[in-house]
């Protein structure tokens, strides 16, 4: 059995602990390391963890075109694809200011101001995430941040062509070639040539994921970040293939990584014949695809749970709060409505998380370890602010002074109301 059959139990919902003292103590030196050295650190830890000899910590022009002739003309196609539809969900994201007359007189809205200074984290480890690039930086972009830092490891002084290249089609051109807690450091702190970022995006191993919880102290954070995780809501009308394949592509992405599968069944017979039917494809799949030392330890911690009706399904939905949640269920339509912790959904039998991992356009950066309960995923507003201004004539402000004035005597708050007094007073 590779996926455990069990009755729902709130306690097998929980995520595997990530806590590591040891983790913290090694990322908290280097981040201080960083602070009192700035370039010097990074250069040494370049030197030590990503075996580069670095002359310079960016990428220069020639290294990233070069990059292009390197990748795949299938590859680059696909890119393109990719950042075509990427582009076009989030450009429908961007808000306009809203202007509001809420009395006579007293006019109010919203401006819709970049973050100016954004650093975009990209790993570089067991999988190069290029399509990282693309969910950070067209965003990024669009929302018009006005300095754009692109960090990612320099194995041996190179970094991934297919990095590169993404980079370039979504128009960043700054690249740091330093990865792990020194280059979150880099970011939150500055350093003689990483200007300090006013908001810091983008997933990482456990040392990158300490390094921007400490951080978060001294400037922003995309969201906290915890392992990927996947949730499965099949009936009988479901193909076991499919649900095998998607809980496969999500353990793959890690041995913390969690795939859980919620079984929609009339009796406690038919969901395990259905989690049976389940367990054998994924054995079979397991013979076709590699990455069994991720999928393994994975699914080791992955559970199936029975569910006997749609409401029970929905809670076991609401209390993980999934960061993608597929419903390939007979009527997907009606049980959304009912969803209201989920990062992604991905709805009937032909919408796996790939898709959107890729290429369906939305994105793949997401709240993990039950942060989908009061988060959302990275979008266009991720990169906004979105600051209230208003103007009040001296009749809009008359209207307005008996209200302000008795609640400014009632909370003790006098200067307040003298505030509004002065000037009506005013001849």
């Amino acid at each position: 059995m590779y996926i455990g059959f069990t009755d729902y139990d709130e306690s097998l919902l929980m995520r595997p602990s990530g806590g590591n003292p040891s983790v913290t103590e090694a990322v908290e030196a280097i981040i201080e390391d960083v602070r009192k050295r700035g370039d010097a650190a990074l250069y040494e830890y370049a030197k030590r963890f990503d075996g580069s000899d670095l002359r310079s910590l960016y990428a220069d022009a020639a290294e990233i075109d070069a990059a292009e002739e390197l990748v795949s003309p299938e590859l680059k196609a696909a890119m393109l694809r990719a950042r075509d539809n990427i582009e076009a969900f989030h450009k429908a994201e961007i808000p306009e200011g809203e202007v509001v007359e809420t009395s006579p007189g007293v006019t109010c809205w919203r401006r819709i101001v970049p973050i100016s200074r954004v650093g975009l984290y990209i790993p570089g480890g067991t999988a190069p995430l290029f399509s990282t690039v693309l969910m950070l930086a067209i965003p990024a972009r669009l929302a018009g941040c006005r300095d754009i830092i692109l960090a990612t490891p320099a194995k041996n002084g190179s970094i991934n062509p297919a990095i590169l290249y993404a980079a370039k089609i979504s128009g960043v051109s700054r690249i740091l070639k330093v990865g792990g807690a020194q280059a979150i450091a880099a970011f939150a702190y500055g350093t003689e040539s990483v200007e300090k970022r006013d908001k810091i995006f983008g997933p990482g191993n456990g040392y990158v994921t300490e390094a921007k919880r400490i951080v978060s102290a001294v400037t922003a954070i995309d969201m906290p970040a915890g392992p990927s995780e996947v949730m499965v809501a099949i009936d009988r009308t479901s193909n076991p293939a499919f649900a095998a394949a998607d809980l496969l592509s999500q353990a793959e992405h890690g041995k913390d990584s969690q795939a859980m599968l919620v079984i929609r069944a009339e009796n406690r017979s038919e969901a395990e014949k259905l989690h049976t039917a389940v367990d054998e494809a994924i054995g079979k799949e397991l013979g076709i695809i590699g990455r069994h030392e991720y999928m393994l330890p994975s699914l080791s911690h992955s559970y199936a749970f029975p569910a006997y009706s749609d409401e029970e399904l929905v809670g076991i939905i609401n209390a993980y709060a999934p960061e993608h949640l597929i419903i390939s269920t007979e009527n997907p339509d009606a049980i959304l409505p009912m969803v209201e912790n989920a990062g992604s959904i991905f709805l009937g039998q032909y919408t796996p998380e790939s898709a959107g991992d890729y290429a369906s356009g939305t994105n793949h950066t997401l709240p993990t370890s039950g942060w989908a309960c009061s988060s959302s995923g990275v979008s266009i507003d991720s990169f906004i602010k979105k600051i209230t201004v208003q103007r009040i004539t001296r009749e809009g402000l008359e209207g307005l002074s008996s209200t302000i004035e008795c609640m400014a005597a009632n909370e003790g708050l006098d200067a307040h109301g003298y505030a509004v007094k002065v000037r009506v007073d005013h001849d």
